[in-house]
């Protein structure tokens, strides 16, 4: 029965240190993401805002930063997400970093976006930086494709979630955090 509540307890704390990253797109009609890089632990949610136009989050690889990862699995994709002018809502689209060691490598693929420099990475390396990502994007000779369907992701790639939230929605309310401990007390104490 202890080894039940301690694992509860564990798994609970878990949760409560996992940090969301914010990224907005598109930042006052930019081709950017906002950060550009970013570092994550295991169990981080790195959220992106779209906050202007018609971009995505999609990863590639290192290699070929403007074209989707589709080897060993498809990679994250999170679709267009188009945002009129006077929106008072924006959509989000999310992910859960699951192996912190291993560097992800993102782009838009509206056309020519990442062309110029449209790319996001989480966990660039001393000999993997974000800059030497970028350069390449750059320097591509890739056409990013701007239509088409993209299929769906299988295998080991995290589950996305894509929802509208007005920007209020992703201010740290740290009652919220205090009701969470309070309760992890009160059920550790029940069972224990």
């Amino acid at each position: 029965m202890r080894f039940t509540a301690l694992s509860a307890f564990l798994g609970l704390a878990a949760c409560v240190s996992a940090a969301t990253i914010n990224v907005t797109v598109a930042e006052n009609g930019t081709l950017t993401f906002t950060p550009s890089s970013v570092t994550a632990n295991n169990g981080d949610v790195v959220a992106f805002q779209f906050v202007a136009g018609n971009h995505t989050v999609t990863q590639s690889s290192f290699t070929d930063p403007c074209t989707m990862l589709t080897t060993p699995t498809l990679g994250i994709d999170s679709g267009f997400q188009p945002v009129s002018a006077n929106a008072t809502m924006v959509p989000q689209y999310s992910f859960s970093v699951t192996n912190a060691s291993s560097p992800l490598w993102f782009y838009c693929r509206q056309a020519r976006h990442c062309e110029a420099g449209m790319v996001f990475a989480v966990n660039p390396t001393a000999d993997n930086t974000f800059d030497a990502f970028k350069a390449r994007a750059m320097g591509t000779n890739t056409t990013s494709s701007s239509t088409g369907s993209v299929p769906s992701q299988t295998g080991s790639v995290p589950s996305p979630s894509a929802t509208s939230y007005s920007s209020d929605a992703l201010r740290f309310d740290s009652s919220k955090l205090t009701g969470i401990i309070g309760l992890v007390a009160i059920l550790a104490g029940t069972i224990l």
